[in-house]
């Protein structure tokens, strides 16, 4: 009982309202992290201004064990924000149907089900598979034939590895 009676003193001897914390865990579907400020640990606080169920969000997500500030929104310390980060682990924007992320393994960019990395993907494996029709000479009249020979596959294989180490998603 001590111990609670102590924590509620802390909290009453706060004379600011922001104040900072060490980021504890993150609860990336819920938009809110756990803080730990003086021995005191705070519960649900967000990491967007709103949290409503809306398809439109952007989230900083803070790496766990790094300094934020904390805010209380309109001065009730069971509603809290945090206002600013010292290390952010990732980003996470919704604009309705559209998705963009960024991390340390790349960016995300969606549209409803098709990502950027799936289109390029999708682009130099049909231009790895092009074929050219070619006129040939030799006789009076002309004659076509086909090739299935790309002179540059090599080169496009490789600015495909490059574009599926930069892009994330299928």
């Amino acid at each position: 009982m001590e111990e609670l009676i102590e924590a509620f003193r802390k909290l009453k001897e706060r004379n600011v309202d922001t104040f900072p914390a060490v980021v504890v865990s993150v609860d990336k579907e819920q938009g809110t992290c756990t803080v730990e400020s003086d021995g005191l640990e705070f519960t649900n606080v967000q990491l967007s201004a709103v949290i409503d169920g809306s398809d439109q969000k952007c989230f900083l997500f803070p790496a766990v064990d790094s300094s934020v500030l904390v805010s209380p929104i309109n001065e009730d310390m069971h509603r809290l924000y945090i206002e600013a980060y010292s290390e952010i682990e990732s980003l996470d924007l919704n604009i309705e149907q559209v998705q963009f992320q960024v991390d340390k393994d790349g960016f995300l960019l969606k549209k409803e089900n098709e990502t950027l990395k799936a289109l390029m993907v999708d682009f130099i494996g049909a231009i790895k598979n092009m074929s050219f029709l070619v006129s040939t000479t030799g006789t009076a009249a002309a004659q076509t034939g086909s090739t299935n020979t790309l002179n540059n596959l090599a080169e496009f294989t490789a600015v495909e590895n490059r574009f599926k180490q930069f892009l994330k998603g299928n």
